[in-house]
C-alpha cells in the first residue's frame, strides 16, 4: 500500500484525520496539527461518549455537521463514522507506532487518569484498575487488540479512496517532523 514519504511534498490539507489504536497519541497529534494548520480540532471521543459512558444519540449528526465544513482535524475512529470522515478528509495520518510504545502510553495515561480521578467527557472517569482483568473492553486490552487491526483499516480506505494522501508515522520524532512540514491553512 503506497504512503507519502515524510519528506514528500505534502498537499495543502484543511480536513485531516489521524488514525491509530487507543493510546497511540491521536488526540495529542490532532491538537498539534490543528494548531499548526490553524483549523479546529473536533475531539471525537467527546462527541461519542455521553454520561455513564453511553453513546450519545446525536453522535452521527454531530460528526456529519462538522465534516460538512471546510476545515477540521479529528481522530479517525468509531466504525459508524469512519467512512464519512475518510470521504471528506484531505489527508490521513496513520500513527503506526510500535505496540510496546502504544502500550506504555495507554497504561501510563490510564493510571494517571484513574489515580487523579480526571474527568474525561460528560462526567466520565476511568473505571477501577482491577477491571483490566474482568472487562474485555478495558482501554488497555482494547488498545492491544486494536493495534494490528489498523493495517487492514488503512488498506481498506486506501482501496476505497486511492486519491487520499496517507502518511504513515512510526515514531514521535517522525510525527514532529511531519507536523513541522504541514502548511498553515
Amino acid at each position: 500500500m503506497p504512503f507519502l514519504s515524510l519528506d514528500a511534498d505534502l498537499p495543502p490539507a484543511r480536513r485531516v484525520i489521524i488514525a491509530g489504536p487507543s493510546g497511540s497519541g491521536k488526540t495529542t497529534a490532532c491538537a498539534l496539527v490543528s494548531d499548526r494548520i490553524g483549523v479546529p480540532h473536533h475531539e471525537i471521543d467527546a462527541l461519542f461518549h455521553g454520561p455513564g459512558w453511553q453513546p450519545r444519540p446525536q453522535f452521527h449528526d454531530d460528526v456529519a455537521r462538522f465534516v460538512a465544513t471546510e476545515a477540521w482535524v479529528t481522530e479517525w475512529q468509531y466504525g459508524e463514522v469512519r467512512g464519512l470522515l475518510a470521504e471528506r478528509a484531505e489527508l490521513l495520518i496513520w500513527l503506526d507506532l510500535p505496540r510496546g510504545t502504544v502500550t506504555r502510553q495507554v497504561v501510563s495515561r490510564t493510571l494517571r487518569r484513574r489515580l487523579l480521578r480526571q474527568e474525561l467527557w460528560n462526567g466520565n472517569t476511568e473505571g477501577p484498575l482491577r477491571t483490566f482483568f474482568t472487562d474485555p473492553e478495558h482501554i488497555v486490552r482494547w488498545s492491544w487488540q486494536g493495534h494490528a487491526r489498523y493495517r487492514g483499516l488503512i488498506g481498506d480506505v486506501a482501496a476505497r479512496r486511492p486519491q487520499l494522501p496517507i502518511v504513515r508515522v512510526c515514531s514521535r520524532r517522525e510525527l514532529t517532523h511531519l507536523i513541522e512540514r504541514l502548511s498553515r491553512a
